[in-house]
């Protein structure tokens, strides 16, 4: 009994490691939503033809390969799919001779992509595997041991990456015409828990307490000139950048203000400007505010429709880029991508619940291996606050406080981190080649844009002015505010570093007790107001 017991909790244990399974037996037991075909034919409730001791089951998935250029099947996981070590892929297959054509090799292959690149296929990771024709058997694809093929040699090791979220089968090879016909079944993989990062919180980070810069759309109407900028000119004369297909214009009807909400409309339209006819319109704006450092909150919903690019990010001030604000200024000295692009926040109306953050600068561009992101089901039901947080040494990217990416290399330099000049800010919503054919029109709709950089009282002086001690600093379980002002009518709100209210306090006497016992380590933000003055503390929990 004792040693059923410890196998038992072993098992418990080992278990509880996953927390993802994607399996699907055909049966009716399973986690994997849509199984999708790409150049071939699927069934995913057919009849087991040749059942066995090696696979009794009744129902199977058939795959046929009707001379598809590269054929395939696969589906798309709402999780990351984190591989470790001891986390294959298994499946059981049977190939029946009698539906091969051609001379291509028996095998099988999986692959791993991440669906929302514009060219899944261009970092995906691959292990091939033989396969014994007419005869049940079964597959696993481990890659921490199996020989796996990079796409793209410059990718990293496939157990390194987080990015991946699409399964694809493909039998036989790819890039032929021959037939070929597959039976699948009890498909399996339980891989680890998605890490969420975490700021590291040094305690030297400047707070970010100031707003210097917003704007919360509350006059009716038109946009704010005085804030934004209609960036419409062709930057090189005849099309946008990334194969987008609309103009941008500056009429009202792709951009207004209505009831504290700005509207930006992507649209189906037939429209000539700059002697160029296109058949879709929308809006990109820049701003005309420039900043080095801080934080930025954008409260916004999003448009839908596959093929929508909508996206709140910024460039360098000094790009040199045809018809961008501060170009025309007389800024643009830098091409991209030396001047530096931050993305906030993009998503892609083919993968509705993903957002992505990324960064482009020369050392990773175009394709850059330096995003992350994460999937939130009510992006364009409901309103959510995209920030970033712009420090010295790392940008750290969440979403309703979640933290998804941080960039922070290692090394800083012209080639890394171009990033310790002016940029200013862009929405816009861009239209694919890909435009569902149905598309007709999508709002992006923003609640607010504001910024905010350090005070610009200095901390010496905000102590000196204050008289506020809060001690122990850092602290374990309780902490005194000790108050040496003459007024104590003051109160006292603490904020989580992620800007989330976690206690109010009105201090009516010279200290006060704050229990932090319970909290989770961490930075708190100590905000203290009274008559003429709202002064901020930087507390540390351990």
């Amino acid at each position: 009994m004792t040693k059923f017991l410890l196998a038992l909790l072993i098992l418990m244990t080992s278990l509880s490691s996953f927390s993802q399974v994607l399996e699907d037996d055909f049966e009716g037991n399973s986690t994997i939503s849509t199984w999708f075909p790409d150049n071939a034919e699927i069934h995913t409730d057919f009849s087991n033809p040749f059942p066995n001791s090696e696979n009794p089951t009744s129902t199977v998935l058939r795959y046929n390969d009707n001379g598809g250029l590269y054929a395939n099947i696969g589906f798309d996981s709402s999780e990351p799919i984190i591989l470790e070590q001891n986390t294959p892929f298994s499946l059981k297959i049977y190939i029946p001779s009698s539906s091969i054509t051609g001379n291509q090799q028996n095998q099988i292959s999986l692959k791993l992509q991440n669906k929302n690149q514009q060219s899944p296929w261009s970092d995906q990771t691959e292990i091939i595997k033989p396969v014994t024709l007419d005869q049940w058997q079964t597959i696993t694809f481990d890659f921490a041991t199996d020989n796996y093929i990079n796409l793209d040699p410059s990718s990293q090791d496939p157990l390194d990456r987080t990015d991946f979220n699409r399964v694809l089968l493909q039998i036989n090879g790819e890039n032929n015409t021959d037939f070929v016909t597959a039976f699948i079944d009890d498909f399996y993989f339980a891989g680890g828990e998605p890490s969420n990062p975490t700021d590291p919180e040094n305690p030297s980070d400047p707070v970010y307490d100031e707003l210097v810069w917003s704007d919360e759309f509350d006059t009716d109407g038109t946009l704010d000139s005085e804030k934004w900028f209609h960036q419409t000119e062709l930057p090189n004369g005849e099309s946008w950048f990334n194969g987008e297909i609309q103009h941008y214009t500056d009429r009202i009807e792709n951009t207004f203000v209505e009831n504290g909400i700005m509207h930006l409309v992507a649209k189906k339209e037939t429209f000539t400007d700059q002697g160029v006819t296109k058949d879709y319109t929308s809006a990109r704006l820049n701003s005309k505010f420039t900043f080095t450092y801080g934080r930025v909150e954008v409260r916004a919903k999003l448009p839908t429709g596959a093929g929508t690019w909508p996206a709140i990010w910024m460039l360098g001030k000094n790009i040199d880029e045809t018809g961008g604000y501060w170009d025309n200024q007389g800024f643009g000295t830098t091409p991209w991508p030396e001047c530096g692009e931050i993305d906030i926040m993009e998503h892609w109306g083919y993968n509705q619940n993903f957002v992505q953050s990324a960064m482009h600068t020369p050392s990773s561009y175009g394709g850059t291996i330096n995003h992350g992101g994460q999937y939130i089901s009510t992006v364009s039901s409901e309103f959510h606050t995209y920030t970033l947080d712009w420090y010295e040494d790392r940008m750290v990217f969440a979403v309703d406080g979640n933290v998804h990416y941080i960039y922070e290399p290692d090394t800083q330099n012209a080639d890394t981190w171009p990033f310790t000049e002016d940029q200013y800010i862009l929405l816009n919503t861009a239209i694919q080649p890909s435009i569902d054919p149905t598309f007709t029109e999508s709002t992006f709709e923003i609640d607010y844009v504001r910024v905010y950089q350090e005070s610009s009282l200095s901390t010496e002086a905000v102590s000196d002015r204050s008289k506020l001690n809060i001690t122990p600093n850092p602290v374990d379980q309780f902490t005194t505010v000790v108050n040496g002002r003459l007024n104590t009518n003051q109160t006292l709100d603490i904020y989580t570093i992620q800007g989330q209210l976690k206690e109010s306090y009105r201090i009516n006497s010279r200290q006060t007790e704050i229990d932090m016992s319970g909290w989770s380590s961490g930075v708190y933000l100590f905000k203290v107001k009274g008559s003429g003055y709202n002064d901020t503390y930087k507390v540390i929990k351990l």
